[in-house]
């Protein structure tokens, strides 16, 4: 009797892995080209395989500490200075999704509420969220996602700013003084 070869022995988890692994490997490759310095995108795929780890706490804190990482500042970095094309990448993630999932999509637009404690957090007001289903204290981010019947992918994001932030120029721009690093 001859033995079963190797990728027909392992479990259907373990053959998951391996093409998620490799998967992942070439979205690291097509995001490249979006970044100016190397070691920007080397924590830009770091930080996506974070942001897909098993972190309880999706900020940079709890994937820094997925990541191995003592102290968040490499994915707060990227997220604040590094020089890369958002918007290039935005576009190239949903046309990732698209080849996928296929073409004949539809855009799905959807909102999720994040209850804040306090008000310095950009956005944070007293709103409606559909989180709570009713006013509370929190920020609202509004997501899009490319959806067809084989799956979805989130393929763009913003946070709602409440007419409170839109109409107090000295706190945004409090805001984005505090966020630049100066």
């Amino acid at each position: 009797m001859q033995p079963p070869l190797a990728t027909e022995a392992q479990a259907p988890e373990v053959r998951l892995v391996g093409r998620l692994v490799t998967e992942l490997e070439a979205v690291g490759a097509w995001l490249q080209p979006h970044f100016r310095r190397r070691e920007a995108h080397a924590t830009a795929v770091e930080y996506v395989k974070a942001l897909l780890g098993r972190a309880q706490r999706k900020n940079v804190w709890g994937l820094s500490e997925d990541a191995g990482h003592r102290a968040p500042y490499a994915f707060q970095h990227l997220l604040l200075r590094a020089k890369w094309d958002a918007d290039a990448v935005r576009d190239d993630v949903l046309e990732y999704a698209r080849r996928a999932l296929g073409e004949g999509g539809i855009l799905a637009v959807d909102e999720t509420g994040f209850l804040k404690k306090g008000e310095k957090s950009v956005g944070v007001a007293r709103q409606y969220t559909g989180t709570a289903g009713k006013v509370e204290n929190a920020q609202v981010g509004v997501f899009l996602s490319y959806a067809t019947p084989r799956g979805h992918a989130l393929v763009d994001r913003e946070l709602y700013l409440p007419e409170p932030w839109t109409q107090d120029g000295a706190r945004r721009r409090a805001e984005a003084f505090r966020t630049s690093g100066l």
